[in-house]
């Protein structure tokens, strides 16, 4: 069994995803570039944040599915103890 995770949580997630990963090319480009290493930190540094944010994204759904299924979400292994070490991963 797994968590399910809602279709706008999913579309977000995505969008996200995908703008991380324009930014990612544009780190290359830069680099290709030999772009100034404060412009080139500074794009990774938001590449950084919006991947973060992107898995806060998911951890936050799947801890309002835990408070609403709390018995199919110990099933599926996460527990109180698991959505705590998912968030200290991105912390």
């Amino acid at each position: 069994m797994t968590m399910p995770f809602p279709d706008e949580v999913v579309t977000d997630v995505t969008r996200r995803l995908r703008r991380v990963e324009g930014q990612i090319r544009g780190v290359q480009g830069m680099l290709a570039d030999g772009r100034e290493c404060r412009d080139v930190v500074a794009q990774l540094s938001a590449a950084t944040r919006a991947l973060e944010q992107a898995g806060l994204r998911l951890v936050s759904a799947g801890l309002a599915y835990c408070v609403e299924h709390p018995q199919e979400a110990a099933a599926a292994g996460y527990g109180p103890a698991e959505m705590e070490r998912m968030v200290m991963r991105l912390i």
